[in-house]
């Protein structure tokens, strides 16, 4: 099997934000390897705009250089990217005032698609839309990619979305979750839905829980004051993993469209139960005495007194017929050991053993690998090789795809996914605006929850697998956590 390139149509994509870190490292990158590939033609165009007093050639310059650095080994030669640098252009535009705007419009052709790329602070969403539609920049084709945070909480997610679409149709808005750009995400949807031998098995009779970890293990030095802001909780849980959840739990779509898709995404995300306080459990990573690297959280949010959590772990659970009985745990945080994530569906051991006195009898659980090796794994149950009676042990049937299909290439980076289905206009990879509201909606409750008690985050050590409170949570319904970066 050899990875098929479908040639998209020329475009016009002009990358607000251009000079900034997320563009240099990853959507220029991007780019260039969709361009290297011939995904698209020399007869598109990508315009970068910022504040930065730079010319075209200057633009063409810092692309190269970042194309050099970030870009995949062995695939950044020379006379590759002096092609690349030649679709390029440069308009300084401030977002705030009327500076470049009229310039950026004489830079575009009326007989393509345009993009518009915000690769900015989501403060700026609103201001950019408005001069894109006042200054006649935006057509009624044009769409607009916009990267998270979508808001702080309920209220500001509303108040974004009606600013967006005073000027632009829910159609024409892109909002990007790197996270379902992923190879195996979607993955998860052709496993469901493509073979008969899961979805029959998908459900609470079957299923004893399921697991969703996104470890990181870095932790927030740089970006502290930021990162202070939103807590694992706003920057992880209410868009990662509630994408993840929502993927896992969904019904089957009548189908694959991109709103047959997030409609049934919105009634997982609907069906969910509040969590209570009791079902959760947030820490913070702490010096530790000692190590090589002793700062602490509070230490990289520059707070003594912060009670934002870099670290949170809860039971979910989703009130329908297919999951009653089945939670769902979440877990997500800093400085944790490895850098791993995953969904791990763990099917109910068998309703009868005939192998008396055997060990090792116990459910299947099927693996989902995000990162950092992407691949699927299913633990099975086996006889131990050997004579001297039945003996049980467990065995792994593994699809690593770096293994598996080799012959595919290198797997995608999830932007170079995701912009060429911008430029396709397949929104099913994209979050929807209600789908946003309602991740809110359930999300906020929970936060005012734990900041109406003021209990502090509880204390963990570097590269572990987080607070103590963490595996309480799952002792005491008799489950183990599985073991990060084992």
């Amino acid at each position: 099997m050899v990875s098929r390139v479908i040639p998209v149509d020329p475009f016009d994509l002009v990358l607000f934000g251009a000079t900034g870190d997320l563009a240099r490292r990853k959507i220029l990158p991007s780019l260039f390897h969709r361009f290297q590939i011939a995904q698209f033609s020399p007869q598109s165009r990508i315009i970068g705009t910022s504040r930065s007093k730079l010319d075209k050639s200057g633009f063409q310059a810092f692309v190269a250089e970042a194309i050099r650095e970030f870009g995949q080994e062995g695939e950044t030669g020379e006379e590759d990217i002096a092609a690349f640098v030649q679709l390029l252009d440069y308009v300084p535009v401030d977002a705030k005032d009327d500076t470049g705007w009229l310039a950026l419009k004489s830079h575009l052709r009326a007989d393509v698609i345009r993009v518009f790329y915000l690769s900015v602070g989501p403060s700026l969403f609103p201001e950019i839309a408005s001069r894109l539609s006042s200054c006649n920049i935006a057509t009624p084709e044009s769409r607009i990619v916009l990267e998270k945070p979508f808001g702080h909480d309920l209220g500001s997610a509303q108040a974004l979305n009606g600013a967006l679409r005073d000027h632009f149709d829910e159609s024409q808005i892109y909002r990007i979750d790197h996270y379902l750009g992923k190879e195996t995400v979607q993955n998860l949807m052709a496993l469901r839905f493509a073979n008969s031998l899961f979805e029959p098995l998908w459900n609470s009779t079957h299923i004893d829980h399921v697991q969703i970890t996104v470890a990181e293990s870095i932790g927030v030095a740089g970006r502290g004051e930021y990162y202070d802001r939103s807590g694992a909780m706003r920057d992880m849980v209410q868009n990662h993993l509630m994408q993840l959840l929502c993927l896992t739990a969904m019904e089957p779509p009548s189908r694959f469209t991109s709103n047959a898709v997030r409609d049934e995404k919105v009634k997982v995300i609907e069906a969910l139960e509040t969590v209570a306080q009791g079902d959760l459990a947030r820490g913070q990573y702490r010096a530790t005495p000692g190590s090589a690297v002793a700062d602490s959280y509070l230490d990289h949010a520059g707070d003594p007194n912060s009670r934002t959590e870099s670290f949170i772990a809860m039971k979910v659970q989703v009130a329908n017929w297919r999951w009653a009985g089945t939670p769902f745990y979440l877990r997500t945080g800093k400085c944790l050991r490895a850098r791993e994530s995953e969904i791990a569906v763990y099917f109910r051991d068998p309703p009868h053993n005939i192998f008396e006195g055997a060990d090792g009898v116990h459910g299947n659980v099927l693996v989902i690998r995000l990162q950092p090796d992407e691949g699927i794994t299913l633990r099975t149950t086996i006889k131990d090789p050997g004579p001297g009676g039945m003996r049980l042990t467990g065995a792994n049937l593994d699809m690593t795809f770096a293994d598996s299909l080799p012959e595919a290439g290198r797997p995608q980076d999830a932007y170079e996914r995701l912009i060429m289905d911008v430029i396709r206009g397949n929104q099913t990879l994209f979050m929807r605006g209600d789908e946003v509201e309602a991740a809110w909606a359930w999300a906020d409750p929970i936060i005012d929850g734990w900041s109406q008690s003021g209990a502090a985050p509880q204390a963990y050590d570097r590269g572990g697998s987080g607070p103590e409170d963490s595996l309480l949570l799952m002792h005491r319904d008799n489950r183990r956590w599985r073991t990060i970066g084992a």
